[in-house]
């Protein structure tokens, strides 16, 4: 029986951020959770007694190796990261400050503060919705402040030009045997699902 498959999208985004992924992987059972940045939190159950890939955007795998909401069979992180902000034994990560700067200016200008994330990743396309604040304010307090590394990932899907993962963080991040790498930014499911969804793919061939 074919594993589920389970997609987490990134601050600033919904679960909608996964449809063309979802749309050529169609031949696998997928949900797509939101973390309800803009609007209600929607986790549908997953099948029972089904093995679990879950696929993680930037903050989406952040929070499933933090979280660990269910017990998966192989974790796929796309422009992700075990750890956002720079440590000491770290010091690939973001510097804390634009993050402590958009937190700042939330209460003041939130969809502002959304607005301009979005343009930095690429996407110039409206919010999908009206926003949270809370949920929004503890996604960029958790990007501050948790740090899941090791990140036990099977599949890490880098950008060399994005933005927001530079090369060194993705090359600190995950071992070299787990990397595969793509010309683009940080929205790879957008640029292009066909060759994410390709990868995925072939790591579930492999997986049987």
């Amino acid at each position: 029986m074919k594993p589920v498959l389970l997609f987490v999208h990134g601050w600033g985004f919904d679960a909608g951020f996964w449809d063309p992924v979802q749309a050529a992987l169609g031949d696998y059972e997928s949900f797509a959770w939101d973390l309800g940045f803009f609007g209600a939190a929607a986790r549908p159950a997953l099948p029972e007694g089904r093995d679990v890939v879950a696929v993680g955007h930037s903050f989406g795998a952040l929070w499933l190796l933090h979280e660990r909401p269910v017990a998966w069979r192989a974790l796929v992180a796309v422009n992700g990261f075990g750890c956002f902000t720079r440590r000491e034994d770290f010091p690939a990560g973001n510097a804390v400050r634009p993050l402590q700067r958009m937190t700042a200016q939330f209460g003041a200008a939130p969809g502002a503060v959304v607005a301009e994330f979005r343009v930095r990743c690429g996407c110039t396309a409206a919010a999908p919705g009206a926003l949270d604040g809370a949920a929004l304010l503890d996604g960029l307090r958790a990007l501050a402040e948790w740090d899941e590394r090791p990140a036990p990932v099977d599949l890490a899907l880098c950008g060399r030009a994005d933005p927001l993962v530079s090369e060194a963080m993705s090359i600190a991040s995950f071992p070299a045997d787990v990397m595969e790498w793509h010309d683009g930014g940080h929205l790879l499911p957008l640029e292009d699902a066909g060759w994410c969804a390709a990868r995925v793919r072939a790591l579930l061939e492999r997986r049987g």
